[in-house]
Formats: C-alpha cells, structure tokens, sequence
C-alpha cells in the first residue's frame, strides 16, 4: 500500500496491481474441477438449459412478464433479461416504467430472494436473472413465486388498480 515509502494513492482511485490474486487462481481451479466433476461442458450447458426451462414454463403462464428477446434461438440461457407487458405498466411514461422494473428488483433484493436482478442501465426496463450451470434449478422454481409477488407489490405500492 506504499509506493518508494508513501502511501500509494493510486490504489483508492481504482488502480489494479498486476499480481493476479492466487486466491482467484484457487478459486479458477476449483470451479474447473467442479464442472469436469458433474460432466464438463456438456453437463453445464444442460443445467444452464434446464434453468432456463424454468423461467420459460414461467413466463409462458404469466401475463404481466415476456421475455425482452423474443426469439428464443438467439436469446441467452445464461443472463436471461425480462419485461414488464402487463398494460399498467406500459401505459406509464417511460421514466415510470423503469422507475417500475427498478422497484421490481429493489423489492426482490429487500426480500432476500434475488440479489443485482435489475436490467443494464443502457438496457430496455425489466429484470435480468442468472441462469447459468451455477444455479439450482430448485432456486430457480422457488423464485418465481417471489417474482409474482414483487410484481403484486410494485402495483400496489404504485396503486395500480387490477
């Protein structure tokens, strides 16, 4: 934290040091281990596609949410993005629609269930859930329930009527 015996300012403004932590190299190593373990990459493609099944099924039985890509051969399993359709919400002005998808996530967040779950700042209003081999499928299935309740909530804290 010192550079030629002061304290190197640099390192609070961001600067990086050019070691790669051996803790990260670790942590590379054992996740590498774990994905030869369950089958490599055959196996994570699999959960990833199985997660993403999940929220498929989901969003195919519920009205307010569609997915923001709707072709599904060019949409990711990965980092699957959501949009609000439901017309409460996409008759609001643009800034409220995104003031809406932002309270969805908030309210996940606050609640335990999904954590950074908000759409890109540059990206259309919605909300974006990990789906990739590192996730349960049971957490996936437990989350939807969450997310129907969210947008319950968000309408009305909104008072929204249905």
């Amino acid at each position: 934290m010192t550079r030629k015996g002061r304290l190197d300012r640099d390192l609070f403004e961001g600067a990086t040091i050019n070691t790669p932590s051996l803790l990260a190299t670790e942590d590379y190593l054992d996740a590498l281990q774990w994905a030869a373990g369950i089958g490599g990459l055959a196996a994570l493609h699999a959960r990833a596609n199985a997660n993403t099944d999940v929220l498929t099924e989901w969003v195919a039985r519920t009205p307010w949410v569609d997915f923001l890509v709707s072709d599904a051969a060019i949409r990711s399993n990965t980092s699957v993005c959501l949009k609000v359709v439901d017309e409460r919400v996409t008759s609001l002005p643009e800034a409220g629609q995104a003031q809406f998808a932002q309270n969805l996530a908030a309210s996940l967040e606050k609640e335990g269930v999904a954590l950074d779950a908000a759409s890109y700042r540059s990206a259309p209003p919605g909300l974006r859930i990990w789906c990739g081999a590192t996730i349960e499928q049971s957490d996936l299935q437990a989350l939807t329930p969450w997310l129907d309740w969210a947008f319950a909530d968000c309408l009305a804290q909104r008072q929204i009527a249905g």
